[in-house]
């Protein structure tokens, strides 16, 4: 089948995302039970709240070049927050893909494996700033893909920073980023990219949050916007005392570099883990 290979990718990865959930399970199981669902789904629109997450988030891209290929991209997403005084928390966030890839170009070759790693560090203060949750610190970026046409083979760093705030059930804000290339290959293109992703959400209360989103890429070098708009439903759920949340969505590509996707589908299981 055409499409297997990144359907096993996707099982292997939420595998894994289940075997670190039972490593936890087991420490913070008294803390789990006490959970508030209603805090825990708010806490789920934040990218930066007090909340160990695992999400294992599935993307399709269709439209791709003149073959009309599709790129399948497992997105393993670990945020792990750190107290490090008592006004302060650093969080971690880390983007670890697993990609494949059809060929853009007829009779072409599919590329599959790991791609290139990308880790926030965000430092903030536990309490809201004037009502808003505010982060920021620095973002590297990993040259960790297994084949070329995954990554592009450049180490990079930068500057990163969240705003949000969180009303009435309503969740808005923005997380921004900037990448340079410092190191790498020297025959592969330069890394100067701008990152920015505007989201509002609505929870309800029976834990059902409606979002808005674009995840908006600049390209300094090619002076090009890539501007997928995502619009996506989510639902807190609990096996047991574990809390699980669901998520399903699709985008379309407002603006995007030529022989880009033209539209996209999500889907994603977050593990949570409350202190």
């Amino acid at each position: 089948m055409k499409h297997a290979v990144p359907i096993n990718i996707s099982l292997l990865v939420l595998g894994a995302a289940m075997i670190m959930r039972t490593a936890l399970a087991d420490e913070g199981a008294s803390d789990n039970n006490q959970a508030n669902a209603a805090e825990l789904a708010k806490k789920l629109q934040n990218p930066i709240a007090n909340l160990i997450s695992v999400p294992v988030q599935n993307n399709w891209d269709f439209g791709i070049g003149p073959a009309d290929a599709m790129r399948f991209t497992a997105n393993v997403q670990p945020v792990i927050p750190f107290s490090i005084s008592d006004n302060w928390n650093l969080i971690t966030r880390t983007i670890m893909p697993i990609i494949h890839a059809e060929s853009p170009l007829a009779g072409g070759s599919s590329s599959s494996g790991l791609g290139d790693i990308v880790q926030s560090f965000f430092l903030s203060p536990k309490e809201a700033v004037g009502g808003w949750i505010v982060g920021g610190g620095p973002v590297f970026l990993y040259p960790t893909a297994s084949e070329n046409t995954l990554g592009g083979q450049k180490w990079g760093a930068g500057p990163t920073a969240v705003a949000l705030r969180q009303q009435n059930g309503w969740t808005y804000g923005m997380l921004a980023n900037h990448l340079w290339d410092f190191a790498g290959n020297a025959s592969r293109a330069d890394i100067n990219a701008t990152f920015m992703q505007p989201f509002v959400s609505y929870t309800t209360k029976t834990y059902t949050t409606v979002g808005v989103n674009t995840e908006s890429t600049y390209d300094w070098e090619s002076s090009r916007w890539t501007v997928p708009l995502n619009l996506t439903v989510q639902q807190l759920v609990k096996f047991g005392s574990q809390p699980v949340a669901f998520t399903v969505g699709g985008r379309y590509y407002a603006e995007k570099p030529e022989g880009g996707p033209d539209w996209g589908l999500r889907f994603a299981v977050t593990l949570l883990f409350p202190k």
